[in-house]
């Protein structure tokens, strides 16, 4: 075999099934009634090879199968890797600094119990962050502490309920947060980072769409994180979810949104108390 031929032999991938317009539109359009996700134009070719990667991965020839296998059956397992497929997870400790503030300022001057939750929790990154400023703000012992963390990607939730990061992730958490919060790992956890059983028994993971026609809360928040998470809905969609937010939250308490996200127009329900931060109307 000549060297040309071995580098080609090498290097070659397989070829992933073809999304054709009609299969990709069908995956598109059951995205968004499953999840409320709306892809925009400029994602098309990512969903095209997505598609393409996991019809491959499950077996089957083409797309069209693909999709069709999950139109047929709406608990078929693949769903849960589907909506991870599509599922952005960009997310960091202390990320928007400011917000953590001021959650510290509203929680030091509430009564327990102290009940947060994270809507978008991902990896966990976000739901640790505000379960280590309650603990920090409230002081010991956690008792009466609870973050309630919730994402739609079953995967991320997984992930996160092991608590375990890079160093490099952990970078943002402030140093004396790091020795109190973090136990740091040797042997084979070297370079890693786990946290530690008193963010375990303040924070509580579970698997939510927030979608979904019923949400499993009886409880009522003393704040609600939502924050990069309603720019991937229509306004339509963004409106149900804030006025369903509204009777979960405490008189007082404060809704927290991302930094590029602006609820003001959409409902009468809440009003801008500064930085990102609402209350309720």
């Amino acid at each position: 075999m000549s060297g040309e031929a071995l580098a080609t032999s090498f290097f070659s991938q397989p070829v992933l099934p073809k999304a054709e317009p009609a299969e990709l539109l069908r995956a598109v359009q059951i995205l968004r009634r499953r999840t409320g996700i709306i892809l925009g134009e400029h994602k098309m070719d990512m969903a095209a090879r997505t598609l393409g990667l996991r019809t491959r991965q499950v077996g089957l020839e083409s797309v069209r199968d693909y999709v069709s296998m999950l139109e047929l059956d709406p608990n078929a397992p693949e769903w849960e890797r589907f909506i991870s497929a599509f599922t952005i997870n960009h997310t960091a400790f202390f990320r928007e600094r400011h917000h953590f503030a001021i959650l510290g300022d509203l929680v030091r001057a509430r009564r327990r119990p102290v009940n947060v939750w994270c809507c978008a929790a991902s990896t966990g990154e976000e739901p640790y962050t505000i379960a280590m400023t309650l603990h920090d703000a409230c002081g010991q012992p956690e008792a009466g502490l609870s973050v309630t963390a919730t994402d739609i990607d079953v995967q991320a939730i997984e992930q996160a309920r092991k608590g375990i990061y890079t160093l490099d992730r952990v970078k943002p958490v402030p140093p004396e947060f790091l020795k109190r919060y973090f136990l740091r790992g040797s042997g084979r956890q070297a370079g890693m980072a786990m946290v530690k059983p008193v963010l375990r028994d303040i924070v509580s993971f579970d698997v939510l769409n927030l979608v979904a026609p019923q949400w499993p809360f009886s409880q009522k928040f003393d704040a609600i994180f939502c924050r990069n998470t309603m720019i991937y809905f229509d306004k339509q969609t963004q409106t149900r979810i804030l006025e369903r937010f509204a009777p979960l939250l405490k008189p007082g308490g404060l809704l927290f949104a991302g930094h590029s996200e602006n609820f003001t127009y959409l409902t009468k329900a809440w009003r801008l108390k500064g930085q990102t931060v609402y209350t309720l109307a």
